[in-house]
């Protein structure tokens, strides 16, 4: 039960990331500050957690993967999660990044000789079908861009690829998740913070944007180590559809807190539903 509630928590702090975000950009439009604040702040909540709550840390062999998948997935990733966001709109980018247990499939059936069975077909139709409806929807919100849904869809490849890979190497390794999560929080900054270093003023640029991104990063540092706890605690066919269900409070926070400028309508509520739908039969076989 406590791996269910963990999973539950996570949807709901990924989908409370998506619109912390949007909600930022508004105040300030630094990409890449905003990607490094995020980073920053996420690492230090990670260390507080694991230094307060975790038992003591593996040594390096066991952190060092879980660093180096955070050097992609939240890394590079969160550069492409903050520009999705705001080209495309919370809601919009959100249910895109929700097809992520698709991509985890695919990757896992041309990869690791995974068998095709039927809900995993069933599931990818429903998603597929989701992501047409999306892309033929009528009427989008001002401002918005296409390339926003492309760097959606790549930031969820992305997380399926992470997914696999931390599968492939979870075996033998048995550090506390608390410190899992900080490992892949510093990955992430050192990628982010680097970016942002090469391109000068990077002191000015932090402190700039530090009042409007630092929700976003204590929610994904949340993000990250409720996931990580629930899949310490529960079967990934468990954890995955929950943990999905970001899409759904992507759209709630939405409405609930950006009002009318993400134009949720009930073409909108119905693509999350089958985008949710599918991934958690897509997850459901795995």
């Amino acid at each position: 039960m406590t791996g269910v509630l963990f999973a539950c928590a996570a949807g709901v702090c990924f989908g409370a990331l998506n619109v912390t975000v949007r909600r930022a950009l508004a105040r300030v439009t630094d990409v890449d500050a905003g990607a490094a604040v995020i980073a920053l702040i996420g690492l230090l909540v990670a260390v507080v957690a694991a230094t307060a709550i975790a038992a003591e840390p593996g040594g390096p062999s066991e952190l060092w993967p879980f660093l180096l998948i955070g050097l992609v997935v939240p890394g590079l990733s969160q550069l492409g999660v903050v520009h999705a966001v705001r080209a495309a709109g919370a809601s919009r980018a959100g249910i895109l990044f929700g097809m992520a247990p698709l991509f985890s499939a695919v990757i896992a059936v041309a990869a690791f000789d995974e068998p095709v069975r039927v809900p995993l077909v069933v599931g990818t139709l429903l998603v597929v079908a989701g992501g047409v409806a999306l892309a033929w929807e009528p009427a989008r919100p001002h401002g918005y861009r296409a390339y926003g849904a492309v760097l959606a869809v790549g930031v969820a490849v992305l997380f399926g690829l992470r997914d696999n890979v931390a599968r492939a190497l979870a075996d033998g390794i048995d550090t506390d998740p608390l410190w899992q999560s900080t490992a892949i929080m510093l990955g992430a900054t050192i990628v982010l913070a680097s970016n942002l270093a090469r391109q000068g003023r990077a002191a000015t640029r932090l402190g700039a944007a530090a009042t409007a991104y630092a929700a976003s990063g204590a929610v994904a540092a949340l993000a990250q180590l409720t996931l990580f706890e629930a899949l310490d605690r529960a079967r990934v066919t468990v954890v995955a559809p929950l943990a999905g269900t970001g899409v759904m409070w992507t759209v709630v926070f939405a409405v609930l807190f950006l009002g009318r400028s993400e134009l949720v309508g009930r073409r909108l509520v119905l693509v999350a539903v089958l985008v949710v739908t599918g991934g958690s039969l897509v997850a459901a076989t795995r």
